[in-house]
């Protein structure tokens, strides 16, 4: 693949690539440095890209490795710092309602599996694609979508309990 075909590539794909990177980062900059990483690990990877499978697949992989690695060392990272609030230092241009930060929290709160599964599956994608990106049977992906649907509804209903019971206690 030469740097013109890359580079068509890379635009025709770009927001499969920022929604990977959305899923796993909650400040913008920490998601402009993982576009970043995953531009630069398809580069590296190009010559190896095996063509009996969809290009989409092939960046799914990559994407989703660079970004649940990513995420990983942040979390250790935080895990070992003083946390500060991203909201007081970036200004997000677009704020997502109240229900979607909520379901992006309850996302976030997945496991690196069934996050990767939830971000395949809200692009779109069918049983056989995800099962194909995350290397599992086709089943298995069904099942897996089933009780992770029920847990994110569960932790979903929870944060509305709990909103909720904020929300009267402070009314009185």
């Amino acid at each position: 693949m030469d740097t013109t075909e890359f580079t068509d590539l890379i635009r025709r794909h770009a927001g499969l690539i920022h929604r990977i990177a959305y899923a796993y980062c909650r400040s913008a900059t920490d998601r402009e440095d993982v576009v970043q990483e995953i531009a630069v690990q398809l580069w590296r990877a190009r010559e190896r890209y095996d063509e009996q499978f969809r290009q989409t697949t092939w960046i799914y992989r990559i994407a989703l490795n660079v970004a649940v690695s990513f995420y990983r060392r942040e979390r250790r990272h935080r895990e070992g710092s003083v946390r500060i609030d991203e909201q007081v230092i970036v200004v997000e241009p677009v704020e997502p309602s109240e229900d979607v930060r909520v379901l992006m929290a309850c996302i976030d709160d997945l496991g690196a599996l069934e996050k990767a599964i939830v971000v395949l599956y809200l692009e779109g994608n069918d049983h056989a694609t995800i099962a194909e990106v995350v290397g599992t049977s086709r089943s298995n992906v069904g099942t897996k979508i089933g009780r992770i649907k029920d847990k994110l509804r569960a932790a979903f209903e929870e944060r509305a309990r709990a909103t909720e019971r904020k929300e009267s206690d402070g009314s009185r």
